[in-house]
């Protein structure tokens, strides 16, 4: 199976603010986006997304899409969109311990990770299609992507999912090869 990591456009908010599973708009066109990666992708698919809205504007100029909850964003409960100057040293004890951590209120990356695989195993053993495209936000995508190439989950977060970029990963019964990483279209 082929399978086509897109990390949604850029956001419409502003640097430096924490919006996890937060619904903002984009700040760049979701049809634009979609006609510059669209050359990128195979001519049939079959497409799941975040329900979120970042993610799924992309989706919905990419064709059908089936909508996952579990796809969503870590949630970091309080700290949504708070500037991260104001949560301030709280932010220490995430980089203490960054898959165990959970904002007051949030999820952990642990957590996160555990629906996202959840959504991939179904998807693997029940909707196994020649090709999958899946549009969602930085934190899935790393999961999907370090778990299927074996990276250990400690190192997932050196996987930068560029937005409105795709990353392909061709999926066999035998495991996993990259084929490209954080293509932009034409």
């Amino acid at each position: 199976m082929e399978l086509h990591l897109i990390r949604h456009p850029r956001p419409d908010i502003a640097a430096g603010v924490c919006y996890g599973q937060s619904d903002i708009g984009l700040a760049e066109s979701a049809s634009a986006v979609a006609a510059r990666l669209r050359p990128l992708l195979p001519q049939s698919y079959r497409l799941h997304t975040s329900p979120l809205a970042r993610a799924r504007l992309l989706a919905a100029e990419l064709g059908s899409a089936t909508l996952d909850d579990r796809l969503k964003e870590m949630s970091f409960g309080e700290w949504e969109m708070v500037p991260y100057q104001r949560i301030g040293t709280a932010i220490d004890a995430w980089a203490d311990d960054p898959l165990g951590f959970r904002a007051p209120g949030g999820e952990s990356a642990r957590d996160m990770a555990a629906r996202v695989r959840g959504w991939l195993d179904e998807v693997l053993v029940t909707d196994s299609p020649d090709a999958l495209v899946v549009v969602a936000h930085g934190g899935p995508l790393r999961v999907i992507a370090g778990h299927l190439l074996g990276i250990a989950p400690e190192r997932w977060l050196a996987l930068g999912f560029e937005c409105g970029q795709v990353t392909r990963i061709d999926v066999a019964p035998w495991g996993a090869v990259l084929r490209w990483f954080n293509r932009a279209g034409v």
